[in-house]
């Protein structure tokens, strides 16, 4: 069954992370994109709040984990993000990219994507 999706474009927040000492010593810039696939039928047929999933408290649970996380890398990040996502009632999976801007000399940005389940 194909579904629908939520998207959630270039949430903006500031966590440590990452291997070096330099990058674990003040917070760093994180750009999180979600892809929330779910079927919103009932949601559009209804248009009640109680039928949606929440992405303001979803993304408040997003931030609040990215603050406090400390993760070396962003792979566990995104692993971490995705599981979050997965929770919420009536998302079926998720796309999550977690970049890094300014992460490496000459590249404007370092991330991962993963798609889970």
């Amino acid at each position: 069954m194909r579904m629908d999706k939520i998207i959630l474009k270039n949430i903006h927040l500031n966590g440590i992370i990452g291997v070096y000492d330099w990058e674990r010593s003040l917070p760093q810039e994180i750009i999180v994109n979600l892809t929330l696939f779910t079927d919103i039928r009932k949601a559009g047929q209804s248009d009640n709040i109680e039928d949606c999933v929440d992405y303001d408290v979803l993304t408040q649970k997003i931030r609040a984990h990215v603050e406090t996380a400390g993760r070396m890398t962003i792979e566990a990040l995104a692993e971490d993000l995705a599981k979050i996502c997965l929770n919420e009632k009536g998302v079926e999976s998720v796309v999550v990219r977690v970049e890094k801007p300014g992460a490496m000399a000459s590249v404007e940005s370092a991330g991962v994507e993963i798609q889970r389940p």
